[in-house]
């Protein structure tokens, strides 16, 4: 019982003590603020695989964003395999007109994927700030405004926005629980010093600073933020710059999600070694924390949860024998049984397979995941 006691513990402090710890260390500090002056430029990248008629839509939401037009511009960076862009540029060419602002269509290379569509966009970029945005969801007015006010801080490399999920519901599931938890850690961990990651959808760093990413890189949103932390950079997090994501996702659908960023942080590790030298990255005990810990997750709960299992039915087996022990197992079959249990349960199933089949990628080198 001791050993399962043990496990539960580190469990609990890998997903509710950590995030407590900085907390607590983030109320502390103060939260940094946007700083008012002259605008710089802006380069939103639209990397993008999608449809002539989605992209439109994300051109015009991005065009409505509560910046002079004559400072932004939107490149959309098709990706190779998606097909021709000829008709593209015809597509957004009209929407461009209505703000004064420039979208140009650029071409991805060959043999494509998001990483050479996004340096191919970058080398065409003429903004002094790069906006990076996904099709799928939308800015709020503001968001681009808010992202750039906090890089006017010298020491700000890059800065993160919030991203809304969909009709996020009360009582939420273990995804959108997830998804809460990690906002919150984010925004806890820029205060402290630096946020581990930055949500892709929306994030922000100045141009003079990007290195062009791997070919094949899988988390763009992990390698940002760590190659500027490991040059001296910060990587803040903006509650203000808000995206909305309109979408929802079956279990299935989460779990595959799941297993390519968890994928992605192995790759990380390995391309990017130094994120694991405490003397290199000056926030070592947060990126073990938040990022690598969690992979005990399976095995914790396999020796916590199957222990205190195996000890209740022992117990019971020895006070009363077999109509007891029958009674408990019925007892747990019926709570499984209830709908809100049964989903929790294929929850927890669902995210600790996406850490085994992650870890499992990570060991075989294996980084096509999609």
């Amino acid at each position: 019982m001791l050993i399962a006691q043990v496990c539960l513990a580190i469990l609990a402090a890998i997903w509710f003590g950590y995030p407590a710890i900085m907390a607590v260390l983030a109320r502390v500090r103060r939260a940094p603020r946007a700083r008012e002056g002259e605008l710089p430029s802006v380069s939103v990248i639209l990397a993008t695989r999608a449809e002539a008629g989605a992209i439109r839509r994300r051109v015009e939401n991005l065009l409505e964003a509560d910046y002079p037009g004559d400072l932004l511009e939107i490149l959309v960076c098709v990706d190779h395999g998606a097909g021709e862009v000829a008709g593209l540029t015809e597509a957004v060419a009209e929407v461009s007109q209505r703000r004064g602002s420039t979208v140009r269509v650029v071409a991805g290379p060959a043999p494509g994927g998001k990483a050479v569509t996004v340096n191919a966009g970058v080398a065409e970029a003429r903004g002094t700030i790069l906006v990076f945005a996904d099709t799928a969801q939308w800015f709020e007015g503001g968001a681009i405004r808010q992202l750039v006010g906090h890089l006017a801080d010298a020491r700000v490399g890059a800065a993160s926005g919030r991203l809304l999920m969909a009709e996020e519901t009360v009582p939420a599931t273990l995804a959108e629980w997830y998804w809460r938890l990690e906002r919150r850690l984010r925004r806890d961990e820029a205060r402290v010093h630096s946020a581990v990651g930055v949500t892709g959808a929306i994030y922000a760093m100045r141009r003079e600073l990007f290195v062009p990413f791997p070919a094949g890189l899988i988390l763009d949103d992990l390698f940002t933020p760590m190659q500027l932390v490991l040059r001296g950079y910060r990587v803040g997090y903006v509650d203000e710059a808000i995206a909305r994501e309109p979408r929802r996702f079956s279990l299935d659908e989460e779990r595959r999600r799941k297993v390519r960023t968890l994928t992605g942080v192995w790759q990380l590790c390995r391309w990017m070694p130094g994120v694991l030298l405490p003397w290199r990255n000056p926030i070592w005990p947060q990126f073990i924390a938040h990022k690598l810990l969690r992979f005990t997750s399976p095995l914790l709960v396999l020796i916590g949860v199957g222990g205190m299992v195996g000890e209740a039915l022992l117990a019971a087996r020895a006070a009363a024998g077999g109509p007891v022990l029958a009674g408990v197992l019925l007892s747990a079959a019926a709570m499984v049984g209830l709908r809100p249990a049964r989903r929790l349960v294929w929850e927890l199933v669902h995210v600790n397979v996406a850490l085994l089949q992650a870890a499992v990628n990570g060991v075989l080198g294996r980084w096509q995941v999609w």
